[in-house]
């Protein structure tokens, strides 16, 4: 019982691990736009989740399920091998954002649940 009352919580800071460790490759992205040669990077996190999901239902174990950095990309490059676009890079870093506090926002709202059920009067 005491499992799974945590695993909604997990479940929801794995994403929100994500999308932080997301915030540090973009802005890695960023500060090298002008960088020959270099490839940008993504974090891998919303296929991995769903497909964990899909194999386990919504028992999801929140141990199981990570993000991972790819590099590289086929993009087209500019002709010095790099290929970052810094207004996609700039985009997604606001998506992302917006993304992280709604993690928060949802964590911060199952522990208000918690409170709520311990502190019936």
């Amino acid at each position: 019982m005491w499992d799974r009352m945590f695993s909604a919580v997990e479940l929801l800071q794995k994403g929100a691990n994500a999308a932080w460790l997301r915030n540090e490759v973009i802005s890695n992205n960023i500060a090298n736009a002008d960088t020959p040669g270099f490839k940008r990077s993504d974090v891998e996190f919303e296929s991995i989740f769903n497909r964990e999901l899909a194999v386990s239902g919504a028992s999801a174990e929140a141990d199981t399920i990570g993000a991972k950095v790819v590099s590289g990309g086929s993009e087209a490059t500019r002709l010095d091998g790099n290929n970052v676009d810094i207004e996609k890079e700039m985009t997604e870093l606001a998506r992302n954002t917006i993304e992280y506090y709604t993690y928060v926002s949802k964590i911060n709202s199952e522990f208000r649940k918690l409170d709520a059920a311990i502190n019936v009067t």
